[in-house]
């Protein structure tokens, strides 16, 4: 399905852009913040990315970005260096005071105050429009308005949006599948009939059923690195019917399994562009999913009070999941006791239309770089 693209966005004045980010498990919030970096640098803007653990950026970015510089969480800019004009603080990460205290001294020393912003993580729950663009007080900070802003990212209008780059579907439009999965097909290679399947994941309870169920039908597995390939070998561990694991593959009956090496985020995406059914977890690998514009299942960072329930459920209502989609990812995620649909070429086609028409619906929004950099526009002008 081919759309069309999003008119530019306009320029924006450059402003110096302070970004800040703990990363506190998996690699969420450096990937988003990541993105976040590269995007404003690339539509002008300078960015520091201050973070307490930098190290997933040497495969997430390996080339890096020009106008961003990486920094040491806690650390403070030279005396030479451009002040603070945005902080965005991602995810409620609390800022280091010291820092907070440089950009207020040079606010009261010279009368030019920042925009601070706080990131909130990525839902499709009610509160999130009521809440967007709300301040918190933050009196004495040297901030503008004496106020931190909410700036929530979400899938309407009414939100932040969602980070997608302007030259996104002219990227799609040149990716060759055929050639990619030549590429990165297994050792031996799949069916030429087989079905691709990416698996981004935590530990889901019906990984072991599904498994199963891909034995008997052709399928290609694409299983990223770290907790989904442990759960993976996990799953086929008990089952040594056939061959042995072999290190970056496995054949089970129909199943065949590439075992993914960490990869850059553009040829991650490239990843969900190539297959028919991409499954994966937490927030950013979500959005690059709908971009996609393939069936998708979300496995959603689950919280111990289950708060997650409510935070799936209104994702699907807002995708407008057809049921065996819903019923998909309430046993995926735990939230039931049953058995699976069985993954056939007429259930993919159904949860790729639903993909498609949210897809659509997005890229009629505006994104959340151009939305941000108007939301500072409006705040120092």
């Amino acid at each position: 399905m081919t759309l069309p693209a999003p008119p530019a966005p306009p320029p924006a004045a450059p402003r110096q852009w302070d970004i800040v980010c703990r990363v506190i498990d998996n690699f969420g919030d450096i990937g988003v913040c990541w993105r976040l970096a590269a995007e404003l640098a690339r539509r002008g803007q300078p960015v520091r990315l201050w973070t307490d653990d930098a190290s997933a950026l040497a495969w997430l970015a390996p080339q890096g970005c020009p106008g961003v510089q990486v920094r040491a969480f806690g650390g403070l800019r030279t005396a030479q260096e451009a002040p603070t004009e945005v902080l965005v603080e991602a995810f409620g990460c609390d800022p280091a005071p010291d820092f907070l205290a440089q950009c207020a001294q040079h606010a009261s020393a010279t009368g030019h105050k920042y925009v601070w912003i706080n990131l909130e993580y990525l839902s499709a729950e009610g509160y999130v429009e009521r809440c967007h663009g709300l301040p918190s007080p933050a009196h004495g900070s040297g901030a503008a308005g004496d106020a931190k802003w909410f700036f929530y990212p979400g899938f309407t209008a009414a939100t932040g949006g969602l980070l997608r780059e302007p030259n996104l579907l002219q990227r799609q439009a040149r990716f060759d599948r055929a050639a990619w999965r030549q590429r990165h097909g297994a050792a031996p290679a799949p069916a030429a009939q087989a079905h691709w399947f990416s698996l981004f994941c935590y530990e889901p309870p019906a990984l072991p059923a599904l498994l199963a169920q891909c034995r008997t039908q052709p399928t290609h597995w694409l299983v990223t690195p770290g907790r989904a390939a442990a759960a993976t070998r996990t799953a086929l561990q008990a089952d040594q019917s056939q061959n042995a694991l072999q290190g970056a593959w496995d054949k089970r009956e129909q199943l065949s399994i590439s075992y993914l090496a960490y990869q850059p985020q553009d040829a991650f995406d490239e990843m969900l562009w190539a297959c028919d059914l991409n499954f994966v977890r937490g927030e950013d690998s979500l959005v690059r999913a709908l971009w996609a514009g393939q069936p998708l299942v979300w496995q959603i960072y689950p919280q111990h009070d289950d708060a997650h329930h409510g935070k799936l459920h209104a994702f699907l209502d807002w995708l407008q999941a057809p049921a065996t989609l819903r019923r998909f990812h309430a046993v995926w995620n735990g939230l039931e006791q049953a058995a699976l649909p069985q993954l056939d070429a007429g259930l993919l086609a159904e949860w790729g239309a639903c993909v498609q028409a949210a897809r659509t619906r997005l890229m009629a929004q505006p994104d959340l770089v151009t939305q941000l950099l108007e939301f500072v526009r409006q705040k120092t002008e």
